[in-house]
């Protein structure tokens, strides 16, 4: 596909340019034409006009603030000849008394008369600029050299059939489900006539819901690539702007041009622009102009003058939660189609699709790599893919490894190595007690994830080492022991550093805040609390941009039942860190030896990691320690 300019009127830009013109030729006619009918005077110099006062040779002079004009006697052998001379005036208060000594007829000079052709100029050059001005400005505005006309014109992107690469259902991996739902819209835009006979009516419009970067644009373009016809794409901000009517004059001229040529599609991203709620948007009613351009879009998806065009209306979004129920209803968005993060197989097949750019070595397993990258999603594993490029290219390889995959997960996972950033013998010491702790605890906890790497180089804003920790399957639920295992495992490095030094530092911060929060949505949320019970305290309006409801996330509540949570989460909180203080005091030998040796290498992973993890000493009477009362 590709994208078609739109039609311009040309109108507009020449009554632009003929307004320009005039004014031009008005101008020049102001400083010119005066100049040109005007009779030309002879200029001398001051100093010969005063010796010719002196001599008695003038007979009138008239004084002006930009020159003098005088006028000679007459020469007594010429008597019908009259000469004017001109000089430049210099400031002189005996001018005056000179010319009385002589006799000399002096006055002021009389103020300039305008005529007709001056004073029609007065009045119709600024017109004419300031019209050429305003029309230089809205054609500005309007997007481009379309005119004043183009303020109100759409500036979606026409993409055609057949002028340019075509994108397919195939150049979209790791949504099956959702290509599953779109492939009807496909069928009634190639054959309309089938659905139409038995009366069936296709949904005039199509909301693609779900994280960034899971390909909701792509697959939008997938199903006009698939239909094979015309596709409109634009931005919802585009409709908003500062003049209140423009966005809704954008919404009808979309509309007019998709009617001309349907059938094809039109596709809004980024709908909660325009189409948030008007109940918490705070506008009822009045010229809003963000409501004006909701109004209108309703009416376009579904009014009396709907026709049968067939026009689908794609649209893609983030917040679905702020979307207005109009907008939702039966007859307008009918369909919502939720594009999520790709499970196992279907980052194997996007990894596979993005892998087909670059050159692959030999080592290089896609499958171990979509393993190790749980919750991407589309745009993270084609940025996966470019990173892994990069390093190939800086390390000088002919081909990207499987280390350049492992290296470019490290870097989104935990940042950019860092190692500038030089420790003391002190803090690499802490650094790395605190680590391992971190890894013997995960080791021993239930669930899926398994300790990949222990590192104490430092990376990212604020990290001077990490335990890397990667699962082995993709997981949907978590029951309470694998949660209370994971709390346990982020408060392993504080313990470690309780055991060894006798004292505890800020460097645990992140881990108590990742805790505690885990803590309390195993209370509020997941009613995992004996003493509470299966009830929910949090209002769990969760969008996939975080939640909704920053500002109170909890409901109203009592203050018996607001301290009866406290001490809930701080009871999972503390029987967590005891349990991992066992366990690393069960295995202190074992916390010496690799601390040392991580002292020693900075990075440790791999079969030898998982050779002195196989160490650790099983403490099962830590993994059933009951929480405390």
């Amino acid at each position: 596909m590709a994208i078609k300019d739109q039609p311009q009127p040309p109108r507009s830009r020449q009554i632009g340019n003929i307004l320009l013109l005039i004014s031009g030729i008005f101008l020049l006619a102001n400083l010119f034409l005066p100049n040109l009918f005007s009779p030309s005077i002879p200029r001398v110099p001051y100093s010969l006009f005063i010796d010719q006062v002196q001599d008695g040779k003038v007979a009138r002079v008239s004084v002006g603030q930009d020159e003098i004009r005088y006028q000679l006697k007459p020469d007594p052998e010429q008597p019908g000849q009259v000469l004017v001379l001109q000089t430049s005036p210099i400031f002189d208060l005996e001018l005056p008394k000179k010319l009385e000594e002589k006799g000399v007829e002096f006055a002021a000079a009389p103020p300039p008369k305008n005529g007709w052709f001056t004073s029609l100029l007065g009045w119709v050059i600024p017109p004419l600029i300031f019209v050429a001005i305003w029309q230089f400005f809205i054609s500005r505005g309007g997007g481009g050299p379309q005119g004043a006309l183009s303020i109100g014109k759409s500036k979606a992107k026409v993409y055609v059939e057949g002028e340019s690469a075509k994108i397919t259902f195939a150049d979209v991996a790791g949504v099956e489900e959702a290509k599953t739902e779109l492939v009807e819209i496909v069928d009634f835009l190639k054959n309309p006539g089938r659905f139409r006979q038995i009366g069936a009516r296709i949904p005039k419009g199509v909301l693609l819901v779900g994280p960034p970067g899971t390909g909701k644009t792509l697959l939008a373009k997938a199903v006009a690539g698939e239909a094979g016809v015309p596709f409109f794409s634009i931005s919802g901000s585009e409709f908003v702007e500062l003049f209140v009517g423009v966005g809704s004059a954008r919404v009808r001229d979309l509309f007019e041009q998709a009617k001309k040529q349907a059938p094809c599609i039109v596709f809004i991203d980024e709908l909660d622009a325009i189409g948030k709620s008007r109940s918490s948007g705070g506008f009822y009613g009045g010229n809003d102009e963000r409501e004006q351009t909701l109004n209108q879009l309703l009416t376009e998806m579904d009014g009396f003058a709907a026709g049968d065009a067939t026009v689908i209306v794609l649209a893609a979004t983030n917040r679905p939660e702020s979307l207005d129920p109009a907008l939702l209803r039966p007859g307008r968005f009918d369909r919502q189609v939720l594009v999520d993060r790709p499970d196992l197989s279907g980052r194997q097949e996007i990894l596979n699709i993005h892998a087909q750019k670059v050159k692959l070595g030999p080592d290089v397993d896609l499958k171990a790599i979509a393993t190790r990258t749980p919750g991407f999603a589309g745009a993270d594993l084609a940025n996966l893919v470019n990173e892994a490029a990069l390093l190939a290219a800086r390390n000088r390889r002919d081909a990207v490894a499987q280390q350049d995959f492992n290296e470019a997960i490290e870097r989104v996972v935990a940042g950019l190595e860092k190692k500038s950033r030089v420790l003391n013998d002190k803090e690499k010491k802490i650094v790395a007690y605190h680590e391992v702790g971190h890894a013997l605890v995960g080791f021993l906890m239930p669930g899926s994830g398994k300790v990949e790497k222990i590192s104490i180089v430092p990376r990212g804003m604020a990290a001077l080492g990490y335990t890397l920790k990667l699962p082995t399957e993709d997981r949907f639920l978590m029951d309470e022991a694998e949660l209370r295992g994971e709390i346990a495992t982020l408060l392993g490095g504080r313990a470690a550093e309780e055991i060894v030094f006798g004292s505890i530092t800020t460097g645990a911060s992140n881990d108590l805040q990742r805790a505690t929060d885990l803590a309390e949505r195993m209370v509020t949320s997941y009613g995992m609390s004996k003493v509470l019970g299966p009830l929910a305290y949090d209002k769990n309006q969760q969008s996939f941009l975080g939640n909704a409801d920053m500002m109170n996330p909890r409901r109203m509540v009592s203050d018996e039942t607001a301290q009866a949570i406290d001490r809930e989460v701080k009871d999972i909180v503390e029987s967590a860190h005891q349990q991992a203080l066992h366990i690393l005091k069960e295995n202190r030998d074992l916390l010496e030896t690799i601390s040392m040796k991580l002292l020693d290498t900075e990075v440790i992973e791999g079969e030898n990691l998982h050779e002195l993890l196989g160490k650790v000493k099983s403490v099962d009477r830590a993994l059933s320690m009951p929480s405390i009362d």
